[in-house]
């Protein structure tokens, strides 16, 4: 009868270290998850903010005014604007002689 006693002991020890191991397991792996659900969403924060700072870059009147102030380029006019002419491959000097 001892015997069995130490045997059911020994067992129920067992069990109980292996329930504290699962339940601790269990905890860290929710807190683990947890985070992972936070992190994502300030993730999914951040994706939106810099869309919008995207989408707000390249409107039309902020990027003509960084090629005005920052390249210095300016609108084309017919006083400035070069027009090229089409010259037939024909009429063109032939290369080598």
């Amino acid at each position: 009868m001892t015997r069995i006693n130490l045997i059911l002991l020994l067992a129920l020890v067992a069990s109980s270290l292996y329930l504290v191991r699962v339940s601790y397991e269990s905890r860290r792996l929710f807190t683990e998850l947890d985070r992972s659900q936070n992190e994502a969403r300030q993730l999914d924060i951040e994706l939106e903010r810099l869309r919008s700072d995207k989408q707000s870059q390249a409107t039309p009147l902020r990027v003509e005014r960084v090629a005005r102030e920052r390249l210095a380029m300016r609108t084309a006019t017919p006083a400035v604007t070069q027009y090229v002419t089409y010259a037939p491959a024909a009429a063109a000097p032939e290369a080598g002689k």
